[in-house]
């Protein structure tokens, strides 16, 4: 996962640098374990948004049909996570949208843990949002094994390396 920094607010962006096609049992350990990660990190509840192109079944698609499960798996395995699939991007992270599109989801609006759907999207998501929106992206931290990895990108800065150590330091048991 990357935290995604902006001054105001911070994301966590899952997974964009490891699984290129989970199933949703994996999809399900990725939303789980960067949950409990970006608590640890930032000290803020977890509002999860299992993202699709698809808000609440305003699409049908086998694509869908994994993070809907995938949402459910998480739900069953911790039923106090604050959780929600499939939703969209927009409704996810802005409070209007979400209402609309989701007006009963507790998630939708306020997610600041964002679960893409496959490798592709997550990659391709966090460096738009890094490059056009000016968000600090800070990571990827591997998440699973016994202890955290981190890893760098080629096009990364001084900056960029500097912030991964201190995550690491923070993250060290």
């Amino acid at each position: 996962f990357f935290l995604m920094i902006y001054p105001e607010k911070t994301y966590s962006f899952a997974d964009c640098a490891v699984v290129p096609n989970p199933d949703a049992q994996q999809l399900a350990d990725i939303a789980i374990s960067t949950a409990e990660n970006h608590y640890k990190l930032t000290g803020e509840e977890p509002y999860v948004a299992m993202l699709s192109f698809s808000t609440v079944g305003s699409a049908k698609h086998e694509l869908i049909d994994k993070v809907i499960e995938a949402t459910n798996i998480v739900k069953k395995r911790k039923p106090n996570l604050k959780v929600d699939g499939e939703l969209q991007f927009d409704a996810a992270v802005i409070d209007s949208i979400g209402k609309k599109k989701a007006p009963k989801s507790e998630v939708a609006g306020r997610a600041n843990v964002l679960v893409f759907p496959d490798l592709n999207a997550g990659n391709i998501g966090y460096k738009i949002a890094q490059r056009f929106g000016k968000m600090e992206a800070v990571g990827p931290v591997v998440q699973g094994l016994k202890k955290p990895l981190f890893d760098l990108s080629r096009g990364c800065s001084v900056d960029d390396i500097v912030n991964t150590a201190g995550i690491a330091a923070l993250m060290a048991d």
